[in-house]
């Protein structure tokens, strides 16, 4: 078996040097660390993370709780963030949201060691915060925020709501559907104070049958939507997610998009602006993935002393992107 030793005999220099070239590269010349790459290359060493962790005190990996990567949302920032990682040289263990059983998807980042932790799963009164705190490991979170002081980077929610509710009243729509998750959610909360605040500014009531809450089932949610288009013209989905599956199931149960009903979604995902989709939303103005702000964030703390960290609460402005399944009544 390869060793370190055999290594540093290759490249002709100290196993003190193949340990720094491994765990503090910056430390090392580009040159000599050229030379203990290749050696490493030509004879196959595969390093002990193990080992290397105890060494360094680092293990090169970190946590990403996620959402389903059936939502272009999160297939695009998880996407970005384990590139971005790995770029950086660490690993990522990714664990995917389940709503319905949240101690599990935890359990695997409480019995692994991570240098850093970042995610967009927790609700805003989640009782695993204390847990994740006491852990003293970097977190960043994306796309939802918990109550207690924490580091999130986020769109500003309320305004994209009232931004996507104020197009559709501003195109003559009075009855609009508010289609989203549940309201434990900063993301989705903050989605829906923004439509009440838009029919409120219009002085339009909130109707309590035009909200949607879907609560795992979209066919359910759909069925329920379908059955209020007599008197609903137009529908704000939360996220572009769900707007995503109404514009397949209008287009497949024959509705037209937006000569019988108009749709507005929010996030912005690259899949709303296809030519063939052209989705009318709401996103951050200069278009940013959100995990890439949150992962390249999550690195400046690691980078800093405990005593040197600063609070990270970053909320991007937004703005509307007007396309075609939004029209005027």
């Amino acid at each position: 078996m390869v060793s370190s030793k055999d290594v540093a005999k290759r490249a002709g220099v100290s196993q003190t040097t193949v340990s720094r070239v491994l765990n503090n590269p910056e430390a090392v010349r580009q040159k000599t660390i050229d030379k203990v790459n290749h050696a490493i290359q030509e004879l196959g060493y595969r390093p002990n993370s193990i080992a290397r962790s105890l060494v360094s005190n680092q293990t090169k990996t970190i946590a990403l709780i996620s959402g389903p990567l059936s939502n272009p949302f999160f297939m695009e920032a998880t996407t970005a963030i384990v590139n971005y990682a790995n770029e950086k040289g660490y690993r990522i263990h990714v664990y995917f949201e389940n709503q319905w059983n949240q101690e599990e998807t935890y359990d695997g980042i409480f019995e692994t060691k991570v240098d850093g932790i970042i995610l967009c799963s927790i609700l805003y009164e989640d009782q695993i915060f204390e847990e994740l705190k006491s852990l003293n490991t970097p977190l960043v979170m994306f796309n939802r925020k918990h109550k207690e002081p924490c580091n999130f980077i986020e769109i500003d929610n309320e305004e994209a709501g009232y931004i996507a509710t104020k197009h559709l009243i501003d195109l003559g729509h009075r009855n609009i559907i508010w289609i989203g998750s549940h309201l434990n959610m900063s993301t989705f909360s903050g989605r829906f104070k923004g439509y009440e605040r838009a029919l409120n500014e219009a002085g339009i009531p909130v109707n309590e049958n035009l909200v949607i809450v879907e609560d795992g089932s979209f066919e359910v949610a759909y069925q329920r939507l379908v059955f209020l288009l007599d008197t609903v013209t137009a529908v704000y989905a939360s996220t572009d997610s769900i707007a995503l599956s109404l514009l397949d199931r209008f287009i497949s149960d024959g509705y037209r998009v937006p000569e019988d009903i108009s749709l507005i979604g929010t996030d912005n995902v690259r899949l709303a602006s296809h030519a063939s989709l052209q989705i009318s939303t709401v996103g951050n103005c200069e278009q940013l993935n959100l995990g890439l702000v949150a992962i390249k964030e999550l690195f400046a703390l690691m980078e800093k002393s405990e005593e040197n960290m600063e609070v990270i609460q970053t909320t991007l402005p937004v703005k509307l992107y007007k396309r075609e399944t939004t029209d005027f009544l």
